[in-house]
Protein backbone atom coordinates (compact mmCIF):
# COMPACT_ATOMS: atom_id res chain seq x y z
CA UNK A 1 0.00 0.00 0.00
CA UNK A 2 1.16 3.39 -1.17
CA UNK A 3 -0.23 6.89 0.26
CA UNK A 4 -0.44 10.30 -1.84
CA UNK A 5 0.28 12.83 0.67
CA UNK A 6 -1.68 16.10 1.01
CA UNK A 7 -0.07 18.50 4.12
CA UNK A 8 -1.88 21.86 5.52
CA UNK A 9 -4.36 22.06 2.77
CA UNK A 10 -6.07 25.52 3.31
CA UNK A 11 -9.92 26.17 2.69
CA UNK A 12 -12.48 28.63 3.51
CA UNK A 13 -15.65 27.53 5.11
CA UNK A 14 -18.74 28.65 7.14
CA UNK A 15 -17.87 26.34 10.32
CA UNK A 16 -18.93 26.55 13.60
CA UNK A 17 -21.32 26.78 16.79
CA UNK A 18 -21.90 30.47 17.37
CA UNK A 19 -23.94 32.74 15.86
CA UNK A 20 -21.05 35.04 14.55
CA UNK A 21 -19.48 32.29 13.07
CA UNK A 22 -22.64 31.36 10.79
CA UNK A 23 -21.81 34.77 9.00
CA UNK A 24 -18.63 34.33 8.42
CA UNK A 25 -16.22 31.68 6.32
CA UNK A 26 -12.60 30.76 8.66
CA UNK A 27 -9.83 28.85 7.65
CA UNK A 28 -9.30 25.30 8.29
CA UNK A 29 -6.10 23.33 7.43
CA UNK A 30 -6.05 19.52 6.09
CA UNK A 31 -3.66 16.94 6.15
CA UNK A 32 -4.88 14.35 4.11
CA UNK A 33 -3.07 10.39 3.95
CA UNK A 34 -4.90 8.38 1.07
CA UNK A 35 -4.04 4.83 -0.13
CA UNK A 36 -3.35 3.28 -3.44
CA UNK A 37 -0.94 1.46 -5.40
CA UNK A 38 1.12 4.02 -7.44
CA UNK A 39 2.97 1.50 -8.63
CA UNK A 40 1.07 1.43 -12.40
CA UNK A 41 1.05 5.33 -12.51
CA UNK A 42 5.48 4.95 -12.06
CA UNK A 43 5.65 2.42 -14.25
CA UNK A 44 3.92 4.03 -17.07
CA UNK A 45 4.65 7.46 -15.90
CA UNK A 46 0.58 8.53 -16.06
CA UNK A 47 -1.09 10.52 -13.72
CA UNK A 48 -4.56 8.64 -14.65
CA UNK A 49 -3.29 5.30 -13.12
CA UNK A 50 -2.97 7.34 -9.55
CA UNK A 51 -4.85 9.76 -7.13
CA UNK A 52 -4.74 13.03 -9.04
CA UNK A 53 -3.58 15.68 -5.82
CA UNK A 54 -4.56 18.54 -7.58
CA UNK A 55 -8.05 17.22 -8.71
CA UNK A 56 -8.56 16.04 -5.25
CA UNK A 57 -7.53 19.52 -3.75
CA UNK A 58 -9.59 21.63 -5.85
CA UNK A 59 -12.77 18.83 -5.02
CA UNK A 60 -12.04 20.12 -1.54
CA UNK A 61 -11.67 23.28 -1.95
CA UNK A 62 -15.04 23.28 -3.41
CA UNK A 63 -16.56 21.04 -0.97
CA UNK A 64 -15.68 23.24 1.75
CA UNK A 65 -17.17 26.33 -0.71
CA UNK A 66 -20.50 24.28 -1.19
CA UNK A 67 -21.29 23.36 2.55
CA UNK A 68 -21.24 24.87 6.27
CA UNK A 69 -21.53 23.06 9.33
CA UNK A 70 -21.51 23.58 13.19
CA UNK A 71 -18.60 20.92 14.02
CA UNK A 72 -16.06 19.73 12.60
CA UNK A 73 -16.41 16.46 13.10
CA UNK A 74 -19.21 17.12 10.80
CA UNK A 75 -17.19 18.53 8.12
CA UNK A 76 -14.38 15.86 8.61
CA UNK A 77 -16.98 12.38 8.09
CA UNK A 78 -18.94 14.24 5.10
CA UNK A 79 -15.67 15.23 3.34
CA UNK A 80 -14.26 11.74 3.50
CA UNK A 81 -17.54 10.22 2.52
CA UNK A 82 -17.30 12.33 -0.65
CA UNK A 83 -13.63 11.60 -1.12
CA UNK A 84 -13.51 8.09 -0.99
CA UNK A 85 -16.31 7.49 -3.64
CA UNK A 86 -15.81 10.27 -5.95
CA UNK A 87 -12.42 8.96 -6.08
CA UNK A 88 -12.54 5.31 -5.12
CA UNK A 89 -10.34 5.51 -2.16
CA UNK A 90 -10.05 2.39 0.03
CA UNK A 91 -8.83 4.03 2.97
CA UNK A 92 -8.07 7.53 4.42
CA UNK A 93 -6.48 9.33 6.68
CA UNK A 94 -7.78 12.89 7.43
CA UNK A 95 -6.81 15.70 9.92
CA UNK A 96 -9.10 18.84 10.07
CA UNK A 97 -7.79 21.88 12.46
CA UNK A 98 -8.86 25.18 12.77
CA UNK A 99 -6.43 27.75 13.94
CA UNK A 100 -7.46 30.08 16.30
CA UNK A 101 -10.65 28.50 17.87
CA UNK A 102 -9.07 27.90 20.97
CA UNK A 103 -7.09 31.25 22.15
CA UNK A 104 -4.18 29.56 24.39
CA UNK A 105 -3.92 26.31 21.12
CA UNK A 106 -2.62 27.41 17.69
CA UNK A 107 -5.31 25.17 16.20
CA UNK A 108 -8.30 22.68 17.29
CA UNK A 109 -9.36 20.10 15.06
CA UNK A 110 -9.91 16.56 14.77
CA UNK A 111 -8.40 13.18 12.98
CA UNK A 112 -10.00 10.21 11.42
CA UNK A 113 -9.64 7.39 9.60
CA UNK A 114 -11.91 5.91 7.17
CA UNK A 115 -12.20 2.26 4.50
CA UNK A 116 -10.12 -0.53 4.84
CA UNK A 117 -6.59 -0.19 4.78
CA UNK A 118 -5.02 -2.23 1.96
CA UNK A 119 -2.35 -4.70 3.04
CA UNK A 120 1.04 -3.85 2.12
CA UNK A 121 2.68 -6.26 -0.67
Amino acid sequence: MDLVLIESLGVDTVIGVYDWERTITQRLVLDLALATDIRPAAADDDIALTLDYAAISERIAAFAAEHDFALVETFAERLAETLRQEFDIPWLRLAVRKPGAVAAAAAVGVQIERGQRPEAS
